[in-house]
């Protein structure tokens, strides 16, 4: 018997982030939260969603870091645009991180998204060297 597919949606705030994990069909399997850290949520997906074949972030503050962090440890993490994520999103009537993170793992599931290519941390570290360089010219 093959495993049912599952699909992550995480709604990642600086402490907490929400958790929604749905089958193939868009049902919901589970919903929580834990803390904002790679290990967590990998800790996270790897028990409530050992079969996932996406989990999706949006763009924010802890994406990069999250992103790589997670690719790392072999999860199947896509970052999301967020402006594209709101107008999916925007159709809730009852806006809640609960709900966002609902919405994402139903977007990820059904395709409707506009992946971001996150860039690596050596361009990052690049970027801040020549920033730095033209404050000090």
């Amino acid at each position: 018997m093959q495993p049912i597919a599952q699909y992550v949606g995480l709604d990642v705030s600086l402490e907490e982030t929400k958790a929604c994990v749905v089958d193939e069909a868009g049902r919901t399997l589970w919903r929580g939260c834990c803390a904002s850290t790679p290990d967590e949520i990998e800790r996270l997906v790897c028990k409530h969603a050992p079969n996932a074949l996406r989990v999706g972030l949006e763009t924010g503050m802890l994406s990069v870091w999250l992103f790589h962090e997670l690719k790392k440890r072999r999860v199947p993490i896509i970052c999301i645009d967020a402006r594209h994520a709101k107008a999916a999103l925007s159709l809730q009537i009852n806006k809640t991180d609960a709900n966002d993170a609902h919405g994402i793992a139903q977007v990820v599931r059904v395709g409707w998204y506009r992946q971001v290519l996150v860039k690596s941390m050596d361009t990052y570290a690049i970027r801040a060297m020549i920033s730095a360089r033209a404050q000090l010219v």
